[in-house]
């Protein structure tokens, strides 16, 4: 019974290969959905795999699934919950998602349903209706339309339409307010009026503010009325600068539609006077668009420089995808590092502030490494109203941010003290000690160690009063124990000008450690020295006479034994030692 079972289930799935080819799209489907719904998955998955290489018309495929909404909803759970179904599944709902595309954005279509507004009232009816499917997509052709002379007959029907396209309509005809036709101008303002979201009412007022036609002017302000007149109060610039502010947080009234996985950000081409799109990907299309309407805002007031700090905000939000930038940015764009490297500090420490607030690691780090570039120390510690947002971000929850604030601020070399001067250290020194090194990753972590370090060395070299080393010690002492050979002589540079017997020791032992290559130990000898000059004898008793067997050793290599004889003449020890020194190479 079991053999008979199994020989009959083979010949099905043969039987359905081999007969897939001839088979219709509407076959395929529908074997697909009944052996489906009878849960015989094993002859349903030959069925599927059938329909889609057969490389089928997705409008078709579309058609069959909304004449069929029970096999449509099957096709959805298989992908949700059948495991065995779910890849196969997705690859069809992909196909009529295609086809939703196609019909949708259908330049004959849209064309002909253009021509059918003028039509009977039924077929005016649906053609508005088909239009306002097509949604975005349908502007472009009802603006080429509205501008053609030769169809002054169709204007009324035309425009009628244009303002019952729906929200989707927004951005368009946003974009085409930079057209140079009045008369269509005209319609477009009044469309959006019609349509009534607040998203347009910035753009309407840069109309009103600086278009050079007074029709056009008073139509942008009527328009306003109709949305909220209490919007036509303000300045343009304010409009789109909140506008951007909605987009840079991801306002749900502005998200693109969600039938698709990319968005369009829609642009005026002033040689051919048309719209032009530009997909980009769902992941930055928030942020791209708060870009743009900063700019939008920057051209309302030049002097507007909180659109300036926001912009730079949202790029370097849009760079944290990891996605290649939109093509329309053109080759050699910058990236937003050089735009942020270049603006002033005021511009910088309110997109930090922003980052900060907002907890977004990439874009406060991004603000952060700009400010450290080129800030001085009061560039670095201004202040966004009571706060000083580069001390704010000593206390960040990433790490990468508090290294960099503490780097940035101590590469400064402040004067003075400051709330917040003892995190400075604080995070320098854990950054020397590669704490969090499994949350950074060795190179990011190492990267940190020396840059750190190397602001420390700064600062003992200044003789800095702001930023205690002394509270690195521990850490800066750990290093000269490690294998890392530059880590290590940069720690003996600090400690050579930190005033402690404990940091003066710590060089001593490195020099006088016999795992440590010969180029450390002679690098040691030297900080020791340096510090030797710089803070008298520290070292114990044991130490000094560890010293003096290397130097009286005629075993020692010679140029360790040479540099710790300057170390020892560097100590400045009583005149007893340098006698013994003398008489036992005499006894010798």
């Amino acid at each position: 019974m079991y053999v008979k079972t199994g020989i009959i289930a083979f010949f099905g799935i043969v039987l359905v290969s081999g007969v897939g080819i001839c088979r219709s799209i509407e076959d395929n489907w529908n074997d697909f959905l009944h052996y489906t719904a009878i849960g015989r998955f094993d002859l349903a998955t030959g069925y599927a795999q059938n329909l889609i290489e057969s490389n089928p018309d997705p409008v078709e495929l579309l058609e069959l699934s909304e004449s069929n909404p029970n096999g449509y909803g099957i096709l959805l759970k298989m992908y949700s919950t059948n495991k065995e179904l779910k890849d196969l599944s997705g690859r069809i709902l992909d196909i009529i998602e295609q086809g939703r595309f196609v019909r949708r954005t259908d330049a004959e279509v849209i064309k002909q349903e253009i021509k059918r507004l003028s039509s009977t009232i039924r077929g005016r009816l649906a053609a508005q209706e088909r239009l306002k499917n097509a949604g975005e997509y349908a502007i472009p052709y009802l603006l080429e339309a509205l501008a053609d002379e030769n169809r002054k007959d169709e204007l009324a029907n035309i425009a009628d339409a244009l303002g019952k396209i729906g929200r989707d309509a927004v951005r368009p005809l946003v974009a085409s307010l930079q057209m140079k036709n009045t008369a269509a101008k005209v319609e477009v303002i009044r469309a959006l009026g019609e349509t009534g979201y607040p998203q347009s009412q910035g753009h309407l007022k840069f109309v009103a503010q600086q278009d050079p036609s007074e029709q056009l002017r008073k139509s942008a302000l009527e328009a306003m009325e109709k949305i909220d007149p209490s919007a036509a109060k303000l300045p343009a610039a304010q409009l789109l600068f909140g506008l951007a502010e909605d987009y840079y947080y991801h306002t749900e009234s502005l998200a693109p539609a969600a039938d698709y996985d990319f968005a369009n950000i829609w642009f005026w081409d002033q040689d051919s006077q048309s719209l032009v799109r530009h997909e980009v990907d769902k992941a930055y299309f928030n942020e791209l668009m708060a870009m743009q309407n900063c700019e939008w805002a920057l051209k309302a007031d030049e002097d507007l420089g909180k659109a300036i700090a926001l912009w730079l905000a949202a790029f370097f939000k849009a760079e944290a995808t990891q996605l290649a930038m939109p093509q329309y940015f053109g080759q050699g764009h910058a990236n937003a590092m050089t735009y942020a490297t270049t603006a002033g500090p005021e511009y910088l420490h309110q997109a930090l502030e922003r980052a900060l607030n907002e907890k977004n690691a990439y874009v406060a780090l991004g603000i952060v490494e700009a400010l450290a570039a080129n800030a001085g120390e009061k560039s670095l510690l201004w202040r966004v109203g009571t706060e000083q947002p580069l001390v704010k971000a000593l206390t960040f929850d990433d790490r990468s941010v508090r290294y960099s604030a503490a780097i940035a601020i101590g590469g400064a070399g402040p004067t003075s003290e400051f709330m917040g001067c003892k995190q400075v250290i604080e995070n320098l020194a854990e950054a020397v000690g590669r704490k969090g090194a499994e949350e950074l990753g060795d190179d990011l972590a190492d990267e940190y160690a020396i840059r750190a370090v190397e602001v420390m060395n700064e600062l003992a070299v200044r003789r800095n009063e702001v930023v205690d080393l002394l509270q690195a010690l521990p850490d800066l002492t750990d290093a000269t124990k490690s294998s890392w050979q530059q880590m290590q002589n940069l720690a003996g540079e600090v400690l050579a000008r930190i005033e402690s017997p404990d940091a003066q020791r710590a060089i001593a032992d490195m020099a006088l450690s016999e795992k440590n290559p010969a180029d450390i130990r002679k690098y040691a000898f030297g900080s020791l020295a340096i510090s030797a000059k710089l803070n008298a004898n520290l070292l114990t008793d044991e130490q000094i006479d560890a010293i003096y067997s290397l130097i009286s050793s005629g075993d020692t290599e010679p140029q360790i034994r040479s540099a710790a004889a300057a170390a020892y003449g560097a100590l400045n020890l009583p005149s007893r030692r340098v006698k013994d020194l003398i008489l036992d190479q005499a006894a010798g």
